[in-house]
C-alpha cells in the first residue's frame, strides 16, 4: 500500500533532493510539495490528493512550520506531520510537539531513516533523530508544560483583547475596573479570563500573570 506524503520546505533544491531520494522507495508517493506553511495549507484546500503525512521544515517565510502544523492538525486531523529541520534546540522541539507534530528529524538523515520514521509516525509512535531523543526525554521528564519560555501571546492563540485583559490583571485591576476601562461588561471580562486560562493551561490569575511576565508580553 502506497504512503502519500507532501514535502514542505523553502529551499527548492532540498525538496528535489529529498523527493529524488524518497522516489527510490516503492512504498512512498510524493503527492505535492510546498514552499512554506501557507502554500501547504492552500494546496490541502485545493483539489490535490490529501497526503497521509507531511515532512515539514520549520524556518520558512510567510508561515513557518510550527504555525502551519498548528493549523493543519486542527483542520486536517488525519494528516500526520513529521518535522524535518536543521534546528535541535529545546524551544523548537517543544513547540513542534505542542503544535501537534508526530515526530522530529534532523535534516541529513538517511532516506532509510526517513522512511522508517514515516512508518512509525503513521503507526502512532514518536520518531526522532538520535540527537533529539535525549532532549525530548528531558522535556517529558521536566513536564511538557514547563518550558513556556520566549513564547508570544500568538503562540497560545490569545486574541488582542485577551492580551489587553491579561495586562490589566497584571496591573491588579478587578473585573469591574477592567470592564470600565475597556468599555465592556464584567460578564464579558469574566468570559475572556476563562478563555485565557484554557489557552494558557493555567488555573489562576496568578499563574496567568506569571506566565505573561516571564515571557515579557507587556
Amino acid at each position: 500500500m502506497k504512503i502519500d506524503i507532501a514535502i514542505v520546505d523553502d529551499q527548492y533544491h532540498l525538496i528535489e533532493a529529498l523527493r529524488e531520494s524518497l522516489n527510490l522507495f516503492e512504498e512512498v508517493n510524493v503527492v505535492f510539495t510546498a514552499s512554506n506553511g501557507q502554500d501547504c495549507i492552500d494546496k490541502l484546500n485545493s483539489s490535490l490528493p490529501e497526503p497521509d503525512l507531511i515532512l515539514m521544515d520549520i524556518e520558512m517565510d510567510v508561515m513557518n512550520g510550527i504555525q502551519a502544523t498548528k493549523t493543519i492538525t486542527t483542520q486536517f486531523p488525519n494528516i500526520k506531520i513529521l518535522m524535518l529541520s536543521v534546528f535541535n534546540d529545546d524551544n523548537n522541539i517543544f513547540e513542534s510537539i505542542i503544535a501537534g507534530a508526530q515526530g522530529y528529524l534532523l535534516k541529513g538523515e538517511k532516506p532509510t531513516k526517513i522512511i522508517s520514521s514515516i512508518e512509525e509516525a503513521l503507526e502512532g509512535r514518536l520518531p526522532v533523530s538520535p540527537e533529539i531523543a535525549q532532549k525530548t526525554l528531558n522535556l517529558i521528564r521536566n513536564g511538557i508544560q514547563n518550558p513556556k519560555n520566549n513564547l508570544s501571546p500568538q503562540d497560545f492563540n490569545l486574541s488582542k483583547r485577551e492580551t489587553e485583559i491579561l495586562e490589566e490583571l497584571a496591573n491588579r485591576l478587578n473585573y469591574q475596573e477592567i470592564a470600565e476601562k475597556l468599555f465592556i461588561s464584567p460578564k464579558t471580562v469574566r468570559k475572556h479570563i476563562e478563555n485565557i486560562y484554557k489557552k494558557l493551561e493555567v488555573h489562576s490569575k496568578l499563574e496567568a500573570v506569571q506566565l505573561a511576565l516571564k515571557n515579557q508580553w507587556f
